[in-house]
């Protein structure tokens, strides 16, 4: 009995040195629900757009600028790229300790990686909005040509383009099939979620990862027709990608469903930032 308690007593302690630190935890809370803040002010302009009331087809740089026109808005700018700095360190975790998976299977550098493009990715969404917050910077989408020009004049520039539009659209891929299989819905604490908690998460992660997923495609493929034609001008980012949809016949429609779906995805986001499992395997 006694060895048995030793060892009970031995992995529990080995459980909890080898636990997420709860400052982590809290941190990388934060960070989801600021994330799905964002998706909701840009999901919520697009609406605007698709019904003819004001707003824009922007990405976070126009729903930024359009938080800091508010009254106190560059205060909210400020708290809220406080908050995405947790998503940032989070996905920095998960490169350096992939604290999520037990083994270092064969996806582990797959993961890594992706974490660390994801990680780049909402640190620079991070930079726009205190640069926003502090008058240094204005909205627009010439960072994205500005990119793909210097990486067209760069020894196979093109074929780095296209490389970045494949992953884009593999990512997208990626988010459609999550959301088909819900395999999205491993990571609540189900245990811990009220039945009409769980179905919200599962409906609007659902709705939200398909919509995130279709803008993503289009993403990629301006990536795509900028390495075939090698102009920086065809690149485009997620407020191309809006407004490449609402151009086509029945826009307007197809824009508010898909705007809809965003502010959904930045439902998900919240809950996920609340419910979500955040210890080692």
């Amino acid at each position: 009995m006694a060895g048995i308690s030793s060892i009970t007593t031995s992995n529990s302690s080995s459980v909890s040195s080898n636990d997420i630190k709860p400052w982590i935890r809290g941190f990388a809370r934060i960070g989801f629900i600021s994330r799905g803040i964002v998706y909701m002010l840009i999901g919520a302009l697009a609406i605007m757009a698709a019904l003819g009331i004001g707003g824009s087809t922007s990405d976070s740089s126009g729903a930024f600028s359009a938080v800091a026109s508010k009254p106190f808005g560059e205060v909210i700018l400020w708290i809220l790229g406080l908050g995405l700095i947790g998503i940032v360190l989070w996905h920095l975790i998960q490169v350096v300790k992939d604290p999520e998976h037990g083994k270092n299977d064969g996806k582990s550098m797959f993961r890594r990686l992706a974490n660390l493009i994801t990680g780049i990715a909402y640190g620079s969404l991070t930079y726009n909005a205190f640069a926003i917050a502090m008058h240094a910077k204005s909205s627009g989408s010439g960072s994205k040509q500005t990119l793909s020009a210097k990486l067209l004049s760069q020894p196979f520039g093109q074929w780095v383009v296209g490389i970045v539009g494949l992953i884009i659209i593999g990512y997208a891929l990626y988010e459609i099939h999550n959301a088909y299989t819900e395999k999205y819905t491993n990571k609540f604490k189900r245990h811990e979620m009220s039945e009409k908690e769980w179905e919200l998460g599962r409906k609007t992660g659902k709705l939200g990862l398909y919509s995130r997923g279709i803008v993503f495609l289009l993403i990629g493929y301006f990536f795509i027709q900028t390495a075939i034609t090698a102009d920086p001008d065809k690149t485009q980012g997620l407020d191309g990608a809006l407004s490449k949809i609402a151009q086509q016949p029945y826009g307007q429609w197809l824009l508010g469903i898909v705007a809809a779906g965003l502010v959904l995805y930045g439902a998900f986001q919240i809950l996920t930032g609340k419910n979500r499992h955040m210890s080692m395997y």
